[in-house]
């Protein structure tokens, strides 16, 4: 599996353990990869370097994910998966 120009993918979850899989899997494969665990953390990846794909958990420290995805959503079409 190749990614598509090394796409950039922003990861959000508070499990270290989890966010670690999916950066190495992703990583491995060629994708770029920013990781957030918190929804400032996350608002501001976004606005910094639009993903080209957000993996959302919707359980966060500060805040529901359906939050971030509200946020997203204002003015971006960004594919986000829950």
């Amino acid at each position: 599996m190749t990614s598509p120009d090394g796409a950039h993918i922003l990861v959000v979850d508070d499990e270290p353990a989890i966010v670690r899989a999916v950066k190495t899997n992703l990583a491995r494969h060629g994708f770029q990869i920013d990781t957030a665990e918190t929804k400032q953390q996350a608002l501001d990846s976004v606005a910094r370097r639009r993903p080209d794909i957000i993996l959302l958990d919707l359980g966060l420290p500060d805040a529901d994910g359906i939050d971030i995805i509200r946020a997203v959503r204002s003015d971006s079409n960004t594919p986000i998966i829950v």
